[in-house]
């Protein structure tokens, strides 16, 4: 193949991949996911400053996540992009989910292990008799209506920029972010009604594990998502070239397919 100019290191190159120069954000999110990880078993040991530590790893994290978004998209307006390496970052994508599904296939191998085969340590029933569950037909079926809707809104905001709309595509966006974060202020609200704890026995740690890591999976993809509203208010998503919403959209609907699952077997079955 004929050789191209590669912008980033201003010489020749006969390959249609990109040759990332050394970045910072890679240490920098390492350090700020130790950060958040060291926060949240700071809340659960009640340690000091335990909610200032949390509260600089989510902060660090997000903004990591920002800066690091902020270089990719600056490759893919200097044309480092290419079909090659496009065909990458989808795979790469949609590798990624399939390690999210196994990680939480664990969660609710654990959850569906204690409530199929209760042994004497939970009273050989399931819930165990200790235990006021969350009603699932209240918010968690309101959370998982907002959810689907916002499934809707996505698909209908892709479908605008595939045909060059991108004001419509906009204002989907932005319906869709508000309704991740709506699901999310929801279900603070529920944890902060709930009449058990992460510590009450299996029952506790398998609820809050499972559904706290996908409402962490909804703050990741709806800021994902802001990300991918913006460029769209500022008209840059193509039809022919926009990797980031495709990456964002798979990522929403994984978490929708998750939530569920929860539901129907945390909520509806396993309350039942």
């Amino acid at each position: 193949m004929a050789a191209t100019t590669d912008p980033a290191h201003g010489h020749a190159k006969a390959h249609p991949y990109h040759l990332v120069n050394p970045s910072p954000w890679p240490l920098l999110s390492t350090i700020s996911a130790s950060i958040l990880v060291l926060g949240l078993l700071m809340v659960l040991h009640d340690g000091p400053f335990r909610f200032w530590v949390l509260g600089a790893g989510v902060l660090a994290v997000v903004g990591c996540m920002f800066g690091w978004w902020r270089e990719v998209l600056r490759e893919s307006s200097h044309g480092d992009h290419t079909d090659a390496v496009a065909r990458g970052l989808r795979i790469g994508m949609a590798l990624f989910i399939v390690s999210e599904v196994f990680f939480f296939v664990a969660f609710f191998w654990a959850y569906l292990w204690a409530a199929l085969m209760p042994n004497e340590a939970i009273s050989h029933t399931w819930p165990p008799p200790d235990i006021v569950t969350v009603p699932a037909f209240e918010i968690p079926f309101f959370n998982t209506l907002v959810l689907l809707l916002s499934g809707a809104t996505l698909t209908w905001a892709h479908h605008a920029i595939l045909d060059g709309d991108q004001k419509t595509g906009f204002k989907a966006l932005l319906l869709t972010v508000g309704l991740g974060f709506l699901f999310l202020g929801f279900q603070i609200y529920e944890y902060f009604h709930t009449e058990f704890a992460l510590w009450d026995g299996v029952y506790g740690s398998t609820f809050y594990m499972a559904t706290g890591f996908h409402g962490f999976h909804v703050f990741v993809g709806a800021t994902f998502l802001t990300v991918c509203t913006v460029r769209a208010y500022q008209m840059a998503l193509k039809a022919n070239k926009h990797v980031g919403l495709e990456a964002a959209a798979w990522y929403w609907h994984f978490v929708d397919v998750v939530w569920l699952f929860l539901f129907v077997l945390v909520y509806v079955w396993g309350s039942a």
